[in-house]
């Protein structure tokens, strides 16, 4: 039940913000701006240095928010994660021995898929929503298409969500978003007023979706 009960949390809040730094700090801070916006979702990608001490750190922190892991490859990774605190796992493509993991601790795996093949796949090993990535090599109008045939795949869409295009991906089907530089990229510059401006203005608009 836990899995569903994360599941249902993150789509009730529609947007999942992916966080990304140079270095610990700079991700931290661009968490906390995130979460200064009103977003619950965060996914701490692995390309982060010391990511499983910032999942730690942010997950102590910010009780009210989901914390996930982003960018794991493998379920070495992924079980690193899991007993760092993070309460669900997306990958950039699908892994059976991660799927296998995150059913093991009961908890929500998002693999990246591109292909119906794919979303097939990681439905028969339990994923109940998948990553569509990148998002931008699509649009809406695919996700629209594909749930005729596939009413029952749940899709994120990561890389591509930006505000112009925010409802239509909520319109076509989309159960929530994935979105990352278009809130974060100010943070490159030390500037995490504009992301928190960006992140409220992005989390407004997935709960009108």
């Amino acid at each position: 039940m836990q899995t569903y009960q994360i599941l249902n949390e993150m789509i009730e809040h529609k947007l999942a913000v992916v966080i990304r730094g140079e270095n610990r700090s700079m991700a931290e801070k661009t968490a906390e701006a995130c979460v200064d916006g009103g977003v619950k979702t965060l996914e701490v990608t692995f390309t982060v240095p010391g990511a499983p001490g910032l999942l730690e750190s942010l997950t102590e922190t910010y009780h009210d928010a989901i914390i996930g892991a982003g960018t794991v490859l493998d379920s070495e990774t992924a079980r690193i994660a899991i007993l760092s605190g993070a309460r669900f796992i997306v990958s950039p493509g699908f892994n059976e021995e991660t799927a296998k993991l995150c059913n093991r601790y009961g908890l929500p795996y998002l693999p990246g898929c591109m292909t119906v093949n794919e979303m097939l796949h990681a439905a028969e090993f339990g994923a109940s929503v998948v990553k569509l990535f990148p998002g931008s090599a699509f649009g809406p109008s695919f996700v629209k298409n594909l749930k005729g045939p596939l009413p029952h795949i749940s899709i994120m869409p990561t890389g591509g969500v930006s505000l112009e295009n925010a409802n239509h991906w909520l319109e076509a089907g989309a159960v929530m978003l994935g979105v990352g530089g278009e809130i974060t990229k100010p943070a490159k510059t030390g500037n995490y007023n504009e992301v928190t401006k960006l992140a409220k203005r992005f989390q407004n608009l997935a709960k009108k979706g």
